[in-house]
Parts: structure tokens; C-alpha cells; sequence
């Protein structure tokens, strides 16, 4: 067990939390990241709408980050959060490894991929289904996948696997894509994307591996069956926030926690920031948790100062 007892924890080690620790770095508040992996924006296929970094891999934007945080000497470590307890006025954050203690908290755990929610889902898992293009589309070279989703995600994923796949379906449940219409205009230029739209998938069928689904139109309730090799499952995040809700963070409908513009939560010296919030109109973009996390460290810091409620 870490006895000491920090100024900050900052839990998560995405965009939103390594904006956190830059500031919290200027700020000279001693503090630790500790975060799994470098958030779902190194999944990304590409980022084209962040300042200074047109047309960059989501992965590749995703260790800049992580080098520039270091490089000021933040210490992240690489652990997974398990559970988080209020001890008196302190925090008691425990990992699968060790646990620490902290006065503050800003959680910028973002949120975890949806899934598409049928009982074979997890046979299929590795077996022709993911949920990242950039990692799995070279497995599908010349093959023929389809893409769930109608969002950002699901559109730039469709793009890029399609310069791979032999043929891409794009299934959505809305009449309309929800994507930026630049992502939309790049995709359907692409003459192997066919797209299928007010339909879901409703079942996976195959052996060992995925070998077709099943479509239902969900106006007419027609169903098809097509012969896919693999699909990519694009509908968005799930907010991480049960660890907050845990020691009586208020959340949304929608599982999110509720911030002020501060970043401060209904429980005193806990703060949030990025997809995980109900923060900048839910707006789930890369600039927006990196404003977040930058503005939940000064917070953090008036109320170490004695400034903040």
C-alpha cells in the first residue's frame, strides 16, 4: 500500500485526464495518474478536427500526449482502478495492485464501447467481431465486413475499412447519418460502401467464425440475411462512472456525472472531467475533455488553495 497521501488523484489516462495532469503539473499540485490504457481516442482511425494535428492516428495523437505529460514529470501509473472509498475528508482509491489515498479526485474514466446487445455477441468476439477498426481491419483484406452505427465512429471506420475489405455494409437504425457531413461525403465516394439505413442487425449466424447476419428493417420488420466475414460495432460509449456512483456521485438519466462549470461534483473534493460528464453540451469530442480536464486542475487547485466548495 502507497501510505502517502497525495494532493490529486487523477483517474483515467486519456485526453481528459492527461490535460488534467499538464495543468496539475503547472500548478505544482503533487499528484499520480492512474489509468489502464490511453483511453478509446487510440482506437480512433483518424483525428482530423484537433488543432495543429490534421489527419493524425488516433493512437499516434494518443502517445504525443502521453509523451508530452511525461515529459513535464508526470507520473502515470499504469493500473486499473477497481474501486473508490471516502474515508473521513480523504479518498482511498484501490487498484488490482496497491492503493492510495488522495484529498482530491478529478475521474476522467470517459466511457466503454457499446455492444450490439444479442446472446451470441460474445461467442463471436475475436471471431469476427470487434469494436476497432484500426486494430482488426487487416484481418479482413479483400473480405467483405459491415459496420454498425451512424455516428462519427461508425462513418470514418466504414472509410478506412474500406480501402482494405473486399465490400463494407454500413447498417444504421436512422434514416440519416448523426456523423460530421464531411465524414458522411468522404465515405459514400468510396465505391465499395453500401449502405443500409432504418435497419439493425438482430442475429450473427456461423461455426467457429462469423459467416453471416441477420438485418430487420426496423419500419417494415423485414429481415435479410447477408454473408459478411466480420463486424465492427460503432455505436458509441457507455459512461464509466460506477466507480463514482459508488460513494454517492449524482448521475444523469444517461449515467453521467453531473458537474458545475467548475467541474465539481455534489461530493466535496471529488471533480470530473471528459466523456464521462454531462459537461460542454455533451459533446464528446477530443477538444472538449481536453478543455475539461484543464479547467477541473485549476479547479482542483483554488480548492487545495481553500478557494473551492
Amino acid at each position: 500500500m502507497d501510505e502517502k497521501i497525495y494532493d490529486l488523484i487523477i483517474v483515467g489516462s486519456g485526453p481528459a485526464g492527461l490535460s488534467a495532469s499538464i495543468y496539475s503539473s503547472r500548478y505544482k499540485i503533487n499528484f499520480i495518474v492512474i489509468g489502464k490504457d490511453m483511453g478509446v481516442i487510440a482506437d480512433a482511425v483518424e483525428v482530423d478536427n484537433y488543432m495543429g494535428f490534421p489527419a493524425i492516428s488516433g493512437l499516434e495523437l494518443a502517445k504525443k500526449f502521453t509523451d508530452h505529460a511525461e515529459k513535464l514529470g508526470v507520473k502515470i501509473v499504469r493500473e486499473e482502478v477497481k474501486s473508490i472509498k471516502k474515508d473521513g475528508e480523504i479518498f482511498v482509491v484501490d487498484t488490482y495492485n496497491n492503493s492510495y489515498k488522495t484529498k482530491t479526485i478529478i475521474y476522467a474514466l470517459g466511457g466503454q464501447k457499446r455492444k450490439l446487445g444479442l446472446s451470441e455477441e460474445e461467442k463471436f468476439v475475436g471471431k469476427g467481431i470487434s469494436y476497432c477498426a484500426v486494430c482488426d481491419a487487416a484481418f479482413y483484406k479483400d473480405k467483405v465486413v459491415m459496420v454498425a452505427g451512424g455516428g462519427n465512429s461508425a462513418v470514418s471506420s466504414a472509410t478506412y475499412l474500406s480501402r482494405l475489405a473486399k465490400k463494407v455494409y454500413v447498417v444504421h437504425r436512422r434514416d440519416k447519418f448523426r456523423a460530421f457531413p464531411h465524414l458522411v461525403k468522404k465515405m459514400t465516394e468510396r465505391g465499395n460502401v453500401e449502405i443500409i439505413f432504418d435497419s439493425v442487425i438482430v442475429g450473427v449466424r456461423g461455426k467457429e467464425k462469423v459467416e453471416s447476419v441477420i438485418v430487420e428493417n426496423v419500419k417494415t420488420k423485414d429481415r435479410k440475411e447477408l454473408s459478411v466475414d466480420g463486424i465492427f460495432v460503432e455505436f458509441g460509449y457507455d459512461p464509466n462512472s460506477y466507480l463514482a456512483e459508488d460513494i454517492g456521485v449524482e448521475l444523469t438519466e444517461e449515467g453521467r456525472i453531473k458537474v458545475n462549470e467548475d467541474m465539481s461534483t455534489n461530493v466535496r473534493g471529488f471533480f470530473a472531467a471528459g466523456d464521462v460528464t454531462n459537461g460542454s453540451n455533451q459533446l464528446n469530442q477530443l477538444i472538449t475533455a481536453a478543455s475539461e480536464g484543464a479547467i477541473a486542475a485549476s479547479s482542483v487547485y483554488k480548492f487545495l488553495k481553500g478557494g473551492g466548495g
